[in-house]
C-alpha cells in the first residue's frame, strides 16, 4: 500500500493526509499515479467525466491506462481538490540499452482447456471421450467514455462469458453509482463511479446473489480497496477491474476461475 501524503487545502490552508490508491495493470504489476507534490492542488468547483481520468503507465510493462484522477476531501471545510499528476513521458524505445522489450502480458480472450501430458502429440479423442470445450473468439472491447459505455461492456463481457439474456431489472437512466445486471443464474454490479468499491459493495453484490441462488460478479472502473479484496475472496465473488479501453480483467482467483470456465 502506499504510504499517505500531506496535501494542503487550498481554502482552508489545513493539511489532509492522502494515500495514493493502487490500481492494477493488465500484465498484474501495481500501477500508482505519479503525484506532483511540488503543485498546487485545484479545487474542484465541477465534475466532468473525461476530466476525471487520468493516463498513467505501468512501469513494468510500459502499458498506457487512464485511472481516476485523484482527489481528497478537505476534513475542515469539506473542499474537494484534484491533485495535480506528473504528465506521462515519451515511452523509451524497446531497442535502447538499460530498456527491456515491451512484452505486456496477452489479455487472457482464449483460456486454455486443461488437458493430459502428452496431448497433442496422438490422435484425437476416441468414443467414450468427451471433446474439449470449444474456445471463445476474442473479446471485442468497447471504448469507456461515459456511466452507460462501462456497464454496457460489462453486459457484452458477461454475455461473452456465456451467461444469457444480460439486462438491468429496470428501465432507469444509468445512475453514477453501481448499476444491477441479471441473468439466469447471474447477479452482476458495475460500479462506474472513479472511486474504489468498497467492503459493503462486495457484501450487498453477495447478500443478492445468495438470494437468488446464483452468482455474483462485481465490475469497477477504480478498482477495489483491500478490505473489499480480501472479503471478496472469503466469499468467492470474482472482481472485474475495467480501464477507458473497455476490456476487463480478473483481480482475484474467483474471477480467474470464471473467465477460465465460463458459465
Amino acid at each position: 500500500m502506499a504510504e499517505a501524503v500531506p496535501v494542503r487545502c487550498p481554502a482552508c490552508l489545513r493539511e489532509n493526509g492522502y494515500t495514493v490508491p493502487v490500481f492494477p495493470c493488465a500484465c498484474g504489476s501495481p500501477v500508482v499515479p505519479p503525484l506532483d507534490l511540488a503543485a498546487e492542488p485545484l479545487p474542484l468547483v465541477r465534475r466532468t467525466w473525461s476530466e476525471s481520468w487520468v493516463a498513467v503507465r505501468c512501469r513494468a510493462c510500459g502499458r498506457e491506462g487512464e485511472w481516476p484522477h485523484p482527489e481528497v476531501g478537505c476534513a475542515s471545510c469539506g473542499t474537494v481538490v484534484r491533485i495535480p499528476v506528473h504528465p506521462l513521458t515519451p515511452a523509451p524505445d524497446a531497442g535502447s540499452p538499460g530498456h527491456p522489450p515491451h512484452r505486456p502480458r496477452p489479455t487472457p480472450a482464449h483460456p486454455t482447456t486443461p488437458h493430459a501430458s502428452g496431448a497433442g502429440a496422438g490422435p484425437g479423442p476416441g468414443p467414450g471421450h468427451a471433446s474439449p470445450p470449444a474456445r471463445r473468439p476474442a473479446f471485442r472491447p468497447l471504448t469507456i467514455r461515459t456511466a452507460r459505455d462501462a456497464v454496457t461492456t460489462a453486459a457484452l463481457y458477461l454475455r461473452w462469458l456465456g451467461f444469457q439474456d444480460v439486462r438491468r431489472p429496470d428501465g432507469r437512466p444509468v445512475p453514477s453509482a453501481a448499476v444491477d445486471l441479471r441473468a439466469p443464474g447471474l447477479v452482476a454490479q458495475v460500479d462506474p463511479t472513479t472511486a474504489p468499491a468498497g467492503l459493503r459493495a462486495v457484501e450487498c453484490v453477495w447478500l443478492n446473489g445468495l438470494t437468488s441462488c446464483a452468482t455474483s460478479v462485481y465490475f469497477a472502473l477504480a478498482g477495489y480497496t483491500d478490505e473489499a479484496r480480501i472479503r471478496a475472496d472469503d466469499l468467492g465473488i470474482p472482481l472485474f477491474v475495467m480501464d477507458l479501453t473497455g476490456m476487463p480483467q480478473p483481480v482475484n482467483d474467483p474471477a480467474d476461475e470464471l473467465l477460465g470456465t465460463g458459465a
